[in-house]
């Protein structure tokens, strides 16, 4: 099966200034920022400072408790709550952040634009990061919430795994580890800007690594040695060396100047191989998850418009009545 490869050409002015400033400002200090575990245990700062980021107008969010780690439900404008009972679909969203920074605060207002272009509620999760847990724990407390969801009511084919950058590693990670526990396949992946190799070499030998706007190529092989404290090396780690036959339709967004575009690239080709319907779309020169710099990146808008309508265009699910009037 071959992949569907897509090229959104054109940027906007402001999308190019936005660019310049993050080459000037963003870049030189994620170059040259130490993270030692006493530089980590203050990341949750950043956490704290996004309260001032206001979600959409017409957001709706409600907490969800889970042992060792935060969620909350994102209603985007026009999504109705279904209240006690079950929304027809729902996307099971994991934050970006090096495993290490992020969580609800800094992602609730582009959650809740997705959740709003795709009509249906999202459960954002605030899985745990370095220094509190390694990949591992990342990657079961995706499980534990897919879980969550099953136990609710929720047909596998009715959840949609997404997430950027780190969180785009767990999208496609989280299914993976769902699957070896005997679990079902998620409806449908979107992985935004995703980490899917840890293994460094490819990306470091690519043009990219000197037209990145911000995100440091270079520093990658260490954020792959901090995750994997305590864990046995092994290349099943990185999803693209997966078994990715059972894996639901994939959509991938990413900037076409991206150092991860390396890693998008090479996952959709896996997918393909696997015989597994993926989608990648390259956004000419846009900057890393770009999408939650929608309001100084407006191709983010647009981008978000194509995940939603990947989101609604997914099989429609039926009821188990009319699946029993099939077999009868």
């Amino acid at each position: 099966m071959e992949p569907v490869i897509e090229l959104r050409k054109g940027v906007r002015l402001r999308t190019r200034l936005f660019i310049l400033v993050l080459r000037f400002t963003l870049r030189p200090l994620m170059l040259h920022m130490p993270f030692p575990p006493g530089v980590l245990r203050f990341m949750f700062l950043v956490e704290t400072l996004a309260r001032v980021m206001l979600a959409p107008s017409g957001t709706r969010t409600r907490k969800v408790p889970f042992e060792g780690f935060k969620a909350e439900w994102v209603h985007g404008r026009g999504v109705k709550d279904p209240g006690s009972g079950r929304a027809e679909r729902v996307i099971l969203y994991f934050h970006g952040g090096g495993f290490m920074v992020c969580g609800l605060n800094t992602h609730r207002r582009m959650i809740s634009r997705i959740s709003a272009a795709a009509g249906v509620p999202a459960l954002s999760v605030a899985y745990r990061q370095l220094p509190q847990a390694n990949l591992a724990g990342s990657v079961a407390d995706c499980v534990t919430a897919y879980r969550y969801l099953l136990d609710r009511g929720y047909r596998p084919e009715q959840i949609i795994f997404a997430g950027d950058s780190a969180g785009g590693f767990l999208s496609l990670a989280a299914p993976l580890q769902a699957l070896r526990e005997g679990l079902p396949a998620p409806g449908g992946i979107v992985a935004i800007s995703p980490l899917t190799d840890l293994d460094d070499a490819a990306k470091l030998a690519h043009e990219n690594l000197r037209l990145e706007a911000f995100l440091p190529g270079t520093r990658l092989g260490v954020l792959s040695t901090m995750i994997l404290k305590d864990m046995v090396p092994d290349p099943l780690h990185s999803p693209v060396n997966g078994d990715l036959a059972d894996f639901p339709p994939v959509l991938i967004h990413v900037g076409s100047t991206e150092i991860l575009r390396v890693d998008a690239e090479l996952m959709v080709q896996r997918l393909s191989a696997a015989g597994v319907p993926a989608t990648l779309t390259l956004w000419d020169h846009q900057p890393h998850v770009f999408q939650i710099f929608a309001d100084l990146c407006p191709e983010g808008h647009d981008s978000i418009a194509e995940i939603g309508a990947f989101v609604r265009s997914l099989p429609a699910v039926r009821e188990e009545s009319e699946a029993e009037a099939e077999v009868a």
